[in-house]
């Protein structure tokens, strides 16, 4: 029996990411009992998704995952898809370099995965080259997932998106209405659908159902997140009920690791010349 500790970076108000993936391996521990898994979570400050958030909320990563080196994980997973997606095509590799760069320091060698590289490793492994998407975003940061999958080689043919800005109002959607969110999908020429195209937008109770619907391989960002990080263990890549890509049939390898990105040191300010808090020095 091993016991396999995970590690998460995420948002501070982000609620689904510490629920949905237990579910998950907790589903996956009734039939392969000999693997279980424990949870240890860093956050970074976020409450709306907006731009400006995202960013702030970037600059906190190597904070919260030198936190984390501290109760040495197996596998460390970074749950903001939008977050990373928001920055530009590929920045998911700058991501995972960044935190490996911290792990690097502390003398931690695991396997780090990003909500936004599993994604696209996900569709990859499924073969899809067509998609449809459904987020809980705003408009504008929804094509910004939209062309950050594009840049990856995957087409998204058509997006859904809900329009919840507060992130916490996402994380109280009832994951049901994903079974007639989808139908506003055109899926015609689609490879594959992607659920919830958002780690805090609940979708795991839906995933099965609606690939039953839809007669297509459906996903999620956090269905996507566990199906890489079992990769990345050497584990089967079997949990029941979450969709095919998590039916343990479909194969893929480990990623090379990342070259760590040095962590930037801060440089020491020499004392102002005329006294120690900047003021002129006092006459004796």
């Amino acid at each position: 029996m091993s016991d396999y500790r995970i590690g998460m970076i995420v948002p501070s108000s982000n609620l689904t990411m510490e629920t949905e993936l237990p579910r998950m391996m907790r589903a996956r521990e009734k039939i392969i009992p000999e693997d279980r898994f424990t949870f240890h979570a860093s956050r970074m400050r976020m409450k709306h998704v907006t731009p400006e958030e995202l960013v702030r909320m970037n600059a906190q990563t190597e904070r919260a995952t030198l936190e984390l080196t501290d109760a040495r994980p197996d596998v460390i997973a970074s749950a903001c898809l939008v977050a990373i997606m928001a920055q530009g095509a590929g920045y998911h590799c700058h991501a995972e370099a960044q935190i490996s760069g911290v792990l690097d320091t502390e003398a931690l060698d695991v396997p780090v995965v990003s909500s936004a590289g599993a994604l696209l490793r996900g569709l990859d492994a499924l073969g899809a080259r067509r998609i449809a998407i459904v987020t809980p975003y705003m408009k504008p940061l929804t094509k910004l997932v939209a062309d950050y999958i594009e840049d990856a080689g995957i087409e998204v043919v058509d997006a859904l998106s809900l329009e919840v800005s507060d992130n916490l109002e996402v994380a109280r959607l009832d994951p049901e209405g994903l079974r007639e969110h989808w139908r506003r999908v055109d899926t015609r020429d689609a490879d594959a659908l992607v659920l919830s195209a958002c780690v805090q937008m609940p979708s795991l109770a839906a995933i099965q159902p609606v690939e039953e619907e839809a007669g297509l391989p459906v996903l999620s960002a956090a269905t996507a997140t566990v199906f890489t990080i079992l990769t990345e263990l050497g584990l089967t890549t079997h949990v029941p009920g979450a969709g095919h890509l998590l039916s343990g049939e479909v194969p893929m390898d480990p990623a090379p690791r990342r070259a760590p990105e040095p962590v930037p040191v801060p440089v020491p300010t020499a004392p102002p010349p005329d006294g120690t808090d900047g003021q002129p020095a006092m006459a004796q």
